[in-house]
């Protein structure tokens, strides 16, 4: 191995312990005093309730861990967005978990939990995949509750999403582990099937406080809402549970009578692990953002046994399209090719730049895929399409468009990954999130903006510079050196993976080596789904 292979390898495992620190701050919630508190009063946390319920913790993925990451620093933070989402398996079945977190600000929701939470539903609806609510909240957050009440995309969709769940037969189970109050109360009740637990759980529209107030009323909220109240007169819940354990026993039970999901067929065979190390991932992958690499070794290090059958090869080659097996599963992979190439006119083009003749080559592929029922998995690492006069008059809005529209009338489940550079239009054409996939995460390595932070910079400072201009007041160097640098700083932060990830533009930050995991998980899941729909590109300029 040469010296460039170790400083990227280096580089690149450093960012891995980075992600590593940030998620082990993440996974302890509200921290440590409220995890003590919480545990006192005979309850387990979000995470330690998910781990007992799945059947293996460890080959389970978690959705949005770094949701809210550094955001809402005023009101105090909100780890996770306050709810832990993973999808694993119980009893057998593939299912979505859905745990509020009590540890954080006794579970309430911020405008990032209503986000999230709804990010669960469409994984469960997408996929037609049971979800399981662990409900122990205090409602809406109300110093935040015109950003998480009244619009279309707030708490109340989520009632909305139980009904439409429950229409499209979507088996849905809800256990009340703690509080669950207000609106919030509709949740549990709008499952299938409810549990409670035993002096923990209550569930009621307002608590004794309010009923107090509102109506003169004295009454306890063990007696308004408990376990006893709804299991024994309402008849709200289904089953009582003496503790948390034996509620997740119950939900155990419940699943293992499931009957099996209608199949979308996807092909699989035995897994085999890739013949080329994983490991050396991290040397190839480069330490800057600028710097070439061949991203076709990447894949032999994500496909089974390396082996990969190449569509068009000597045609647009800054794009990479072929067929794969990812632990078993048949996938179609779009790459970007991050290292200059050459066509047979003997024209370089640039490296992870979209040409009219890989838009071209995309689109035929992923048509060909649909044709198939070939899952896509797309490994981003674009700055763009391709600009110029000569790109302007060879029709490149035309050719990038109908790459576009295939990817967005693409009928078969999309998968994409950000191994580095997601820029511009290039995010847009290589499925970003806009773009419906499946599942979308990102290395550590990965930057998502309109531009890089250094091309940003210059435009934001040209722009400032002309500004002070016209006011008649002259940058000197040193000033100009020192705004360019404040720009960058805050532009470099935005592209940051843990910015989207917190904003849930992603779904995870994840080690490189999970990648295969990730990838089969969101497949299986998505045989759950029979494809009902055509492929139809539409009306496409030709």
């Amino acid at each position: 191995m040469d010296i460039k292979f170790n400083k990227n390898e280096d580089h690149n495992k450093l960012l891995v312990s980075d992600l590593n620190h940030k998620l082990k701050k993440v996974y302890l919630g509200g921290g440590e005093k409220n995890i003590e508190k919480h545990h006192k009063k005979g309850k387990l946390t979000a995470r330690e309730r998910i781990d007992y319920l799945l059947d293996n913790p460890k080959d389970a993925i978690e959705i949005g861990a770094f949701a809210g990451d550094e955001m809402y620093a005023e009101h105090g933070g909100c780890p996770s967005g306050g709810v832990v989402i993973k999808i694993g398996k119980v009893a057998g079945q593939q299912v979505i978990v859905v745990a509020n977190d009590a540890t954080v600000k006794a579970g309430a929701w911020f405008p990032i939990t209503g986000k999230k939470n709804l990010r669960a539903q469409e994984i469960s609806i997408e996929n037609r995949l049971p979800i399981i609510y662990l409900v122990d909240s205090a409602g809406v957050y109300l110093p935040m509750q015109d950003e998480i009440f009244p619009d279309k995309e707030h708490f109340g969709r989520i009632f909305r999403n139980n009904a439409v769940m429950s229409s499209m037969g979507i088996t849905q189970i809800a256990a009340v582990m703690g509080s669950c109050v207000a609106g919030g109360a509709y949740l549990p009740i709008m499952s299938d099937e409810a549990l409670i637990v035993d002096k923990t759980g209550s569930i009621f529209l307002a608590g004794s406080y309010l009923v107090k107030a509102a109506i003169g009323e004295t009454i306890d909220n063990e007696t308004l809402g408990g376990a006893t109240t709804h299991c024994e007169i309402s008849g709200v819940t289904d089953y009582k549970a003496k503790d948390d354990k034996d509620a997740l026993d119950t939900i155990k039970n419940i699943m293992d009578k499931i009957g099996e999901p209608e199949k979308a067929g996807f092909n699989r065979k035995a897994a085999m692990p890739p013949k080329l190390d994983q490991n050396e991932i991290f040397g190839i992958l480069p330490e800057k953002r600028s710097d070439q690499y061949d991203m076709k070794e990447i894949i032999k290090r994500l496909v089974d046994n390396s082996e990969f059958e190449e569509y068009k090869a000597d045609y647009g080659k800054t794009i990479i399209t072929g067929y794969a097996r990812i632990d078993g599963w048949a996938v179609g992979i779009v790459a970007n090719q991050r290292s200059i190439v050459k066509t047979k006119k003997g024209e370089m083009q640039f490296g992870g730049v979209i040409y009219s003749d890989s838009a071209d080559k995309a689109t035929r592929f992923i048509a060909n895929c649909n044709q198939k029922k070939i899952p896509l998995v797309f490994l981003q690492d674009v700055t763009g399409f391709m600009v110029g006069s000569k790109s302007e008059h060879g029709g490149i809005i035309k050719d990038g468009a109908k790459m576009v529209n295939a990817v967005s009338n693409s009928v078969v489940p999309k998968f994409t990954v950000v191994l580095g550079n997601s820029y511009g239009a290039g995010n847009y054409a290589m499925c970003g999130k806009a773009y419906d996939p499946r599942l979308i995460f990102a290395w550590p390595s990965a930057e998502l903006a309109v531009m890089s932070g250094n091309s940003a910079a210059k435009v934001l400072l040209q722009i400032e510079t002309a500004s002070l201009k016209k006011k008649g007041q002259e940058l000197t160097e040193e000033k100009e050196k020192e705004l360019y640098d404040k720009i960058k700083a805050n532009y470099d932060k935005q592209i940051s993976p843990y910015y989207a990830a917190a904003r849930i533009w992603t779904d995870a930050v994840i080690n490189p080596l999970d990648t295969r995991k990730w990838i089969s998980t969101g497949i299986e899941a998505a045989n759950h789904a029979p494809i009902k729909k055509d492929f139809n590109l539409g009306v496409i300029q030709t």
